[in-house]
């Protein structure tokens, strides 16, 4: 039970858990938007002969057997433009922030060398021996 707390308490899954609340907070504010702003527009922009984006494969006016494409591209639209959210208002003031104390987040990943012997992967450029067989990698 101590390793279930300790894994509960880590920093990093207390920021994950609050970054996934956040999200869903504004996926309920964007699906608002989208569906209170956007869609109006869109019909109005149809006028009185509204565009058709879907096939119906049964019997007609049977919403059952309709493929609405429509849903789809709005549901795509609604993906991007949360994903833009989510960037501009979450990831890069964090990366502006982190940045600041010196601790660089979403880039380049640090250089690494393999190890001969056990082939792990993830060894610093520096190292002289590998962490999990004790090889010396210094010739690597």
């Amino acid at each position: 039970m101590k390793g279930f707390k300790r894994f509960l308490m880590q920093g990093n899954l207390i920021v994950v858990a609050v970054g996934l609340v956040v999200a869903l907070a504004l996926s309920t504010v964007i699906e608002a938007f989208t569906n209170a702003i956007i869609l109006p527009l869109v019909n109005r922009a149809q006028g009185s002969h509204p565009i058709a984006l879907g096939v119906q494969l049964g019997t007609k006016g049977n919403p059952s057997t309709y493929l609405d494409f429509g849903e789809l591209v709005s549901a795509i639209v609604y993906f991007v433009i949360f994903i833009a959210v989510v960037y501009f208002v979450i990831i890069a003031p964090y990366r502006r922030v982190q940045a600041k104390r010196g601790v660089t987040v979403f880039g380049e990943p640090p250089p690494v060398k393999s190890c001969p012997y056990c082939l792990s992967t993830d060894l610093p450029v520096a190292a002289t021996k590998c962490r999990y067989c004790g090889s010396d990698v210094t010739a690597s």
